[in-house]
C-alpha cells in the first residue's frame, strides 16, 4: 500500500464503490482514491501531486485561502488579493481571471478528466504558465508550478485540509478560513458539480445529499476539514469566518480582515473593496470567463452559471424537510461536537 510524505495511506476504490461513483459523477474518467486516516476522497490523480503538496515551500509573505468547496473560495480570494494588490482598484493584472492572479494549489489532479478537452496554448492558463515556467513540463502541474512562480506578495487557494500541507504552515503564513453551512454548501456543492464537466454530476439532488452526508464527495468529508481548521483558530496566524458572517456585515468583516493582514487600508479604501468584491461586481466580471471551463451549457441556461446566487438560506429553500432533517443529524453529529455553529438565515 502506497504511504505519502503526509503518512497517509492511499486505498484506490474498486469494485461497486467506484461504479456507483463513476455512474453518477462522469467526469472521475481516472479513477478515485482514498487517503487514510480521514476517508479524504480525491480523483487518482493526486497521488501524482501528492508530496509535491505537502512539501509546498510557503513564504512569509503568502495569504493562504483555504476553504472547503463552495464555502465562498472565490470571493474571500477576490477579497484578499484586492485588499493586498489593488485597494485602489487600479492594478493592470485585475482585468485577469481570479484564477490567474489566485492560483488553486491543488486544482492539477482535476485537469486530467477526460471528460474536458485539453487546454490549448490560446487559453490564458496555458499563455501564463508558458511565461511564468519557461522550459517546465505541464504534466508536472500547472497550478502547483504557477503557484511556486508567483512573485510576492502570492495569495494561493486551496481545498486540502491542514493535513495534507506542510506542518509548518501556520507558523510560515497566514490562512484565511472559509466555512458555511452544510445545507447551503450541499445545494451550492450540487449545481458545481453538474454545471461542470471534471465533475459531471447526472444523479438526483436526494442521492447528491447522501454522497455528502456518507463523506463520500470528492475533497469530503467536509466536518473534518473545517474540524482541523477550527482547532486552529486561536493560532496568531489564522483567521478563521463564516461565510454567513461576511454577508451579514461585510464591512466588519473587512475590517477585522485589514487587521489580520496588516494591509492599514482607510475607511474609503475598504469602501472601495467591499463594492468591487459584491456578488453583483464580481459575478459581471467573472462569468465572461466561464466558457473557459466547459461548462454544461444547458445547466446553465436553466440554473446559472458559477456565481449562482450567493446568499445565505438557500439550502432550506431547496432542501426537502426530509433531507434537511438528515443534514441536521449529521451537524448535530460531526460539527457541534468541536463547538462550532452555523447561521441559516441572515
Amino acid at each position: 500500500m502506497t504511504q505519502l510524505a503526509s503518512g497517509h495511506t492511499v486505498e484506490v476504490l474498486e469494485g461497486e464503490e467506484l461504479e456507483h461513483q463513476e455512474r453518477d459523477f462522469q467526469g472521475y474518467t481516472n479513477g478515485l482514491i482514498r487517503l487514510n486516516p480521514g476517508r479524504w476522497l480525491y480523483p487518482a490523480d493526486y497521488t501524482k501531486f501528492a508530496d509535491s503538496l505537502f512539501k509546498f515551500k510557503f513564504r512569509e509573505s503568502d495569504v493562504v485561502v483555504m476553504t472547503w468547496p463552495k464555502c465562498g473560495t472565490t470571493w474571500m480570494q477576490e477579497i484578499v488579493w484586492t485588499m493586498r494588490n489593488n485597494p485602489n482598484l487600479d492594478h493592470p493584472l485585475a482585468s485577469l481571471s481570479v484564477m490567474a492572479r489566485s492560483p488553486f494549489l491543488d486544482y492539477d489532479m482535476l485537469a486530467f478528466s477526460k471528460n474536458v478537452p485539453p487546454k490549448d496554448d490560446s487559453h490564458p492558463v496555458i499563455k501564463a504558465f508558458k511565461v511564468k515556467c519557461p522550459g517546465k513540463d505541464p504534466k508536472d502541474g500547472i497550478m502547483l508550478q504557477l503557484s511556486e512562480a508567483l512573485p510576492d506578495p502570492r495569495t494561493i487557494k486551496t481545498h486540502l485540509p491542514f493535513s495534507l500541507l506542510t506542518p509548518d504552515l501556520l507558523d510560515t503564513a497566514k490562512v484565511v478560513y472559509v466555512a458555511r453551512s452544510p445545507k447551503d454548501v450541499v445545494v451550492s456543492c450540487h449545481h458545481h458539480c453538474r454545471l461542470f464537466r471534471l465533475q459531471d454530476f447526472t444523479g438526483s439532488l436526494d442521492q447528491f445529499v447522501q454522497y455528502f452526508l456518507d463523506d463520500n464527495l470528492v475533497f469530503g468529508p467536509y466536518w473534518l476539514h473545517m474540524k482541523e481548521a477550527w482547532e486552529k483558530r486561536d493560532h496568531p496566524n489564522m483567521h478563521f469566518v463564516f461565510f454567513e458572517d461576511i454577508k451579514n456585515n461585510t464591512m466588519l468583516e473587512l475590517h477585522k480582515l485589514n487587521k489580520f493582514l496588516d494591509t492599514n487600508l482607510t475607511e474609503e479604501q475598504l469602501q472601495k473593496v467591499a463594492h468591487y468584491t459584491s456578488f453583483s461586481e464580481m459575478k459581471s466580471r467573472e462569468e465572461k470567463k466561464l466558457e473557459l471551463s466547459s461548462p454544461n451549457k444547458q445547466v446553465l441556461s436553466s440554473d446559472g452559471g458559477f456565481f449562482r446566487k450567493g446568499v445565505i438560506g438557500d439550502g432550506q429553500k431547496r432542501l426537502s424537510p426530509e433531507q434537511q432533517a438528515k443534514v441536521d443529524q449529521w451537524t448535530k453529529k460531526h460539527i457541534q461536537d468541536f463547538g462550532a455553529s452555523f447561521k441559516y438565515s441572515s
